[in-house]
This record gives structure tokens, C-alpha cells and sequence, in this order.
């Protein structure tokens, strides 16, 4: 991704205000003069097209007495073809093996998830481009928007388990195995084509894990109790996949009124705030309730709020050894205990789960969930247990004598 290239992705529940969020953003990083493109990825009911008073398509086209903004809307079944397209291209081989023909253009339909897939081909292509400066996008709710940014490292596992780098590397020995071992090598083919799927993964993450990518989380003000462990549940699921949350953005905050029904609710709002301030580490930006709905480009401008301080760098997950005589080192008989310590802010003690698979530890979080590969020192020990304090989860691990050297 170019140097200087912002990504922001504003999330939240539906009903939110998220798109009105997202397009107000968007409409002041343009007023400053910056290049922005405003991606409509999860707006159904096209208020985009409304508040910008233009009709959104898959170019990006400029908004009118709107300098520097364009605007553009994600198409999930042309981008879904797209991908296919070139998918089968490089399957090409597989299809003459097999004696079959590839599917026409034409006959290809989105599959269920596909809209991941786009929003995925749709960063890598918009915000790697260099042709804007901030690119904001209208990015569905954050299950799902997770689901797709966690896409290309669980791609990258499947990848790595069908064609593991001993293969790749046995692959200039395939004439002798052949010969005198009689082993099945693959065709150089499906080398080529693990190599070009790597670089495409390798392309998108450039995008989404890249420093000037950062996540806008919309709240609607007068969220209850329900709502208030969804978005605790969300923080830590944000944290498990190690995305960066750089505001909060409350949204529809009535002012204090001497009427009693509003008095109250506008005293609720604010210790839901004081709350939000107090747990979350990220600067939590206040969007006033207009009266009615917001209608287009005037009312974006009365909801542009201040831009937040770049987010800072998320908590590093640290192996540590615990001395002799730590009261968690009890467990171990030797008292030599390694540590692996993963901030989770938000996590319940009682939505952990954890399994550990081989090199792999399976770690959820509620309805979040990632496989994780441990660190090289961990590989050689087994599973001793794990505790949630502070938001921080600690699992300790023993040397498995077997394998580590005395």
C-alpha cells in the first residue's frame, strides 16, 4: 500500500447510523483537501445515495460541490465474477486433466460469503491504487466484518497445509523421488498456482494489516444492556484478531432538557458514556441527535467530528518464563512455567475456549474465534492452563521433557 494511504473502516450495529458516519468522515477528509474515496460495502437501503444525493455504482465517481470526494458501491456479484474468472484461469490445468469445461462468465452466480471476498478484492484494489489519500468505508457489522479481514491468514493455513513448504521445496527433486522412490510429485501447475494465491493474500494483507489501517466503531446512544455486552463482545473480539479501534463514535446524544422524559434519557446517554470512557482506551467522539433523520451534504458537515489521534499500537502478546516460587508456577513440579499473554479487553471468563492442535492453539471468544500458530518455544511444551485477569488472558505452558533440552 502506498506510503501515506489512510484506510478507515467504520463499523457498527445496523440502525447505528453507521452509513451517515461513515459518509460525514469521509465528507471531512475531503473538506481538508485530502483525495478520499467513500466505499458503500453494507448499505442496503442506499442512504449513501440519499445523504450524497447522487446514484452509487462500482466506479468511483466524484460527488458534486464536493471537491475532493468520490464515492463508489460495492458490487458483490460482478466482483464475485471477477474472482472467479481468474480463479479458473489458473485451474485452467485441472480442467483439461479432468476433460471438462470451465464455466462461462455468464454462468457464474455469487456464492453465500461472497460479499467477504469483495470487500476483500475491493481494499487490495482502492486502497492499494495510490489514487487516494483516505479511504473510508461504510464496512458492514463487525462479526462480519472480521469474518472477511480473517479471511486471507485462514486461506494462508489451508494453502500451507495443501502444498506445505517441504513439498514446495522437494519440488526440483521430483525427477528422482519419481524414479527411484516412486513418489507422486504434483505438477508444477499447482506450484504456480499456490505461488499466485499467495501473492494475492500477500497483496490484500499489505492492505488490511498495514499501519494506516484503523477501525471507527459507531454506538447508538441510546443502547441497552443487550447492546452494551454486544459491543464488549466485539472489543474483544477486535482484540483477539489484533485490529486497532481508533475512536468510538456515540451517535444521536440528546441535549439536557428540563422535560422529564427527556432529562432522563439524556442523563442515561451520559453515564453510558462516562462507562465507554472509562473502559475503552480509544477517544470516544460525540455526535448530537439532529431532530430527524440527516438529509444530505449540509447535515454531513454539521456531523463531522474532530479527526482522532492515529490509534497507537496494540498490546504485544508476550511469552514470559514465571520464577521458582510464583504462585502460578505451582502447577508445575519443576516450577519452570512459560506464559503467554494475550490482552483481550472486553473477554468473559465464561466465552473462553481453548484447544490446542498440535502447533496450533484454537482460541475463541465468545462468538470470535482464530487459530493461532505458537511461538517456536511453546511448540515443545504441553498445556498447563489459563486464566482471564485484567483483560489479559495468560496460558501457561510445561516443557514437555520429550522435547526440550536439559
Amino acid at each position: 500500500m502506498p506510503q501515506g494511504t489512510r484506510v478507515v473502516l467504520v463499523s457498527g450495529a445496523g440502525g447505528s447510523g453507521r452509513s451517515t458516519l461513515a459518509a460525514a468522515t469521509a465528507l471531512a477528509e475531503a473538506a481538508a483537501g485530502r483525495r478520499t474515496l467513500l466505499l458503500a460495502v453494507d448499505d442496503p437501503h442506499r442512504t449513501l445515495d440519499r445523504l450524497l444525493d447522487t446514484g452509487l455504482g462500482p466506479e468511483p465517481r466524484q460527488v458534486e460541490a464536493a471537491g475532493a470526494l468520490h464515492a463508489a458501491r460495492l458490487d458483490p456479484q460482478e466482483a464475485f465474477r471477477d474472482a472467479a474468472a481468474r480463479l479458473l484461469g489458473r485451474a485452467k490445468p485441472l480442467f483439461d486433466l479432468l476433460g471438462v469445461d470451465p464455466l462461462d462468465r455468464d454462468e457464474l452466480s455469487a456464492l453465500p460469503g461472497a460479499v467477504h471476498l469483495a470487500l476483500l478484492d475491493a481494499l487490495r484494489t482502492h486502497g492499494g491504487s495510490g489514487r487516494w489519500e483516505v479511504l473510508v468505508v461504510d464496512a458492514p457489522p463487525v462479526p462480519e466484518l472480521l469474518a472477511a479481514l480473517a479471511l486471507p491468514e485462514q486461506l494462508d493455513r489451508y494453502l500451507g497445509r495443501l502444498v506445505p513448504e517441504n513439498r514446495q521445496a522437494a519440488r526440483a527433486l521430483r525427477p528422482v523421488l519419481a524414479a527411484v522412490a516412486g513418489v507422486p510429485m504434483p505438477g508444477d501447475w499447482i506450484f504456480e498456482a499456490r505461488g499466485w494465491a499467495a501473492a494475492e493474500l500477500a497483496e490484500v494483507r499489505a492492505v488490511t494489516d498495514a499501519p494506516g489501517t484503523s477501525l471507527r466503531l459507531v454506538v447508538d446512544a441510546p443502547a441497552g444492556p443487550a447492546a452494551t455486552a454486544a459491543l464488549r463482545g466485539a472489543r474483544a473480539g477486535l482484540a483477539l484478531h489484533g485490529r486497532r479501534v481508533d475512536a468510538l463514535l456515540v451517535n444521536r446524544l440528546l441535549p439536557d432538557s428540563a422535560e422529564p422524559f427527556l432529562g432522563a434519557l439524556h442523563r442515561s446517554q451520559q453515564r453510558q458514556l462516562a462507562v465507554l470512557r472509562e473502559e475503552w482506551d480509544a477517544p470516544v467522539l460525540e455526535f448530537g441527535h439532529l431532530g430527524r433523520e440527516p438529509e444530505g451534504r449540509a447535515d454531513l458537515a454539521a456531523l463531522a467530528g474532530p479527526d482522532p489521534a492515529a490509534a497507537g499500537p496494540l498490546p504485544e502478546w508476550t511469552v514470559e518464563q514465571l520464577p521458582d516460587g510464583d504462585a502460578d508456577a505451582a502447577a508445575d513440579a519443576a516450577g519452570q512455567v512459560l506464559v503467554w499473554r494475550i490482552p483481550l479487553p472486553g473477554a468473559e471468563r465464561g466465552e473462553l475456549d481453548l484447544i490446542r492442535r498440535g502447533d496450533e492453539l484454537v482460541l475463541g471468544v465468545g462468538a470470535y474465534r482464530r487459530t493461532l500458530l505458537l511461538p517456536s518455544a511453546l511448540r515443545r511444551c504441553t498445556v498447563a492452563g489459563a486464566a482471564l485477569r485484567d483483560g489479559v488472558l495468560a496460558v501457561r505452558f510445561s516443557p514437555d521433557p520429550a522435547l526440550w533440552p536439559r
